[in-house]
């Protein structure tokens, strides 16, 4: 064999030994029905400092990482376990080596709802310091979780004291009522604001049970998405078939985190100058019913940037960002006033 052959065939063996290597650090280190599971640092190794509870709602993008710091020192850094539907290693490895302060992280990436139920899984969620939900498609969490012993866990865990965050889908689970996409879609506002009551718009209740957010629905990817028109007819909708007043919607901009400690007290991180969003009407809307559009007249939005301070449970913001007053009639939205 010549220098040339022999010189190919050790850059192919090179390259063949690289990509076995790399297989093997992406698979799975265990799993079973309905679930993959992977690993990264030590998960059996003692948790430095004491847990705190706390909410960490992010918009979705890129991460801001102050606001992850705050969670993981909030998780006594040590093991974050994530949760996810789709994917696998991005988030544990961004927790472990881009940001880093944890003993370990552990990811679960569900398939099955057979998973929630998995005496493995519940203990390695049961365990957590801290947990994540991942991005992905939230109609995959509302079915493989809702109403199974991993839904209890989930509840439990902040009541624990320790600290949960999610991210787009992950957060849009976090409030008492989500926008499931339960039909395979992402309803956009013009559709949401012309027919509330539309099959598009599905909304979830009795999922997940956090503290302070119990009267809230939440949504990502606000203002990029323009989704404030879609938050408004959530409102609207729940209001009326609740027959309540005190409903109010949490939006958060990509790049932005809104991150509430156990007292209540709620403070925005972000990387691009983004919010959070606080509609809070506190009436029910001027006409709604089914196949016929919005009118919700004056429907006020709080913006909660850096610089404010959010208490819960009374919805009170210092030095808000920006106050807006909002019209819709007939399905149409526009600013009625607006204070900087």
């Amino acid at each position: 064999m010549g220098l040339r052959s022999k010189t190919s065939f050790g850059c192919i063996a090179l390259y063949l030994a690289l990509l076995c290597c790399a297989v093997a650090f992406a698979a799975p280190k265990a799993g079973g029905p309905g679930y993959r599971y992977f690993e990264i640092g030590d998960a059996h190794a003692a948790r430095p400092g004491p847990t705190k509870a706390g909410l960490m709602l992010v918009g979705g993008g890129d991460w801001p990482y102050d606001a992850f710091r705050w969670m993981i020192e909030r998780a006594g850094h040590g093991r974050i376990v994530i949760l996810r539907a789709s994917g696998t290693t991005e988030a544990q490895d961004e927790f472990f080596k881009d940001i880093g302060g944890i003993t370990a992280a552990q990811t679960l990436v569900f398939s099955d709802r057979r998973a929630a139920s998995d005496p493995k899984v519940l203990e390695i969620v049961r365990n957590a310091d801290g947990i994540f939900l991942a991005g992905g498609d939230q109609s995959n969490y509302v079915n493989y979780w809702k109403g199974t012993p991993l839904n209890k866990l989930l509840d439990e865990h902040v009541r624990a004291g320790k600290p949960i965050g999610g991210t787009s889908a992950g957060l849009a689970i976090l409030g008492a009522w989500s926008y499931g996409a339960m039909d395979g879609g992402s309803v956009v506002s013009e559709t949401a604001l012309k027919n509330p009551m539309s099959s598009e718009v599905t909304l979830v209740g009795d999922f997940l049970h956090m503290p302070y957010l119990e009267n809230v629905i939440t949504d990502s990817h606000f203002g990029k998405r323009e989704r404030l028109g879609r938050l408004i007819a959530f409102i609207a909708r729940l209001s009326k078939e609740q027959g309540r007043t005190d409903l109010a919607g949490i939006g958060v901009d990509e790049y932005t985190a809104l991150c509430i400690d156990d007292a209540g007290i709620g403070r925005v991180f972000t990387g691009n100058g983004g919010y959070a969003w606080l509609v809070r009407p506190q009436r029910q809307a001027d006409e709604f019913g089914a196949g016929r559009p919005l009118t919700f007249r004056a429907v006020p939005v709080v913006g909660i940037g850096t610089e404010s301070v959010l208490r819960l449970p009374g919805f009170q913001v210092e030095k808000p960002s920006f106050s807006n007053t909002y019209d819709v009639v007939g399905g149409r939205m526009s600013t009625a006033a607006a204070t900087h």
